[in-house]
């Protein structure tokens, strides 16, 4: 199956390095990130773990539960990540799910067969706490993510999910945001009490409400 911007992240069960799991249950009401990896004791992969766990007081922050993925079973990922906290400096925590089988890899469309017949690509999925799907972001294999982006566009969902805002080209926390068209600037004046600046009818600003 293909999935879209929107849809309904299905629920699974797994094996992982912490112990079976249910994802609906793993996840409860909080926000989620799904990542797949090509495969345990590669390079890229290493760093990108090791990164992620350094994040988790980013992602408690922002109410959110990390899980990853890769198509190797439970003891290969224990002892990875003993490499990855060694060489990372760090201790990883949350759960990688051994997806031998590929069930969940091909339940996501993790596995492009152009790219790879059987290894995952570097795919990431921001669920919200409805369990829709708000973000996919695909990387090549060759290529790590950028999880400095990933924490933004978070805060980027969370914002609008609270404010009839949007958020412009390189935001970043605390900038001025976008009033969407379908609030008129009348409106804007009375939801957006820091002010309003007009640059043309379409495209106004106002600060950040949170701020």
């Amino acid at each position: 199956m293909s999935i879209k911007l929107g849809d309904t992240a299905p629920n699974f069960q797994a094996e992982t390095s912490l112990g079976d799991i249910d994802f609906y249950e793993y996840l409860g009401d909080s926000w989620g990130i799904l990542f797949s990896h090509p495969a345990d004791y590669t390079p890229v992969c290493t760093t990108e773990l090791g990164y992620t766990s350094k994040l988790k007081s980013e992602f408690d922050k922002r109410g959110t539960k990390v899980i990853a993925l890769s198509v190797d079973g439970v003891e290969d990922h224990q002892n990875w990540i003993k490499d990855i906290n060694e060489t990372q400096d760090t201790d990883v925590e949350f759960p990688i799910i051994a997806d031998k089988d590929r069930k969940i890899s091909e339940l996501y469309d993790f596995i492009h067969p152009n790219a790879s017949a059987t290894a995952t690509v570097r795919s990431l999925l921001i669920i919200d706490p409805d369990k829709k799907v708000r973000l996919i972001i695909t990387y090549p294999a060759s290529t790590g993510r950028n999880f400095n982006e990933i924490l933004r566009v978070l805060d980027s969902l969370q914002l609008v999910d609270n404010y009839k805002i949007a958020t412009p080209v390189n935001w970043q926390d605390g900038d001025d945001v976008i009033i969407p068209p379908n609030v008129s600037t009348e409106e804007a004046r009375k939801i957006f009490t820091k002010g309003v600046t007009e640059i043309k009818p379409y495209l106004r600003y106002t600060p950040q409400p949170n701020t």
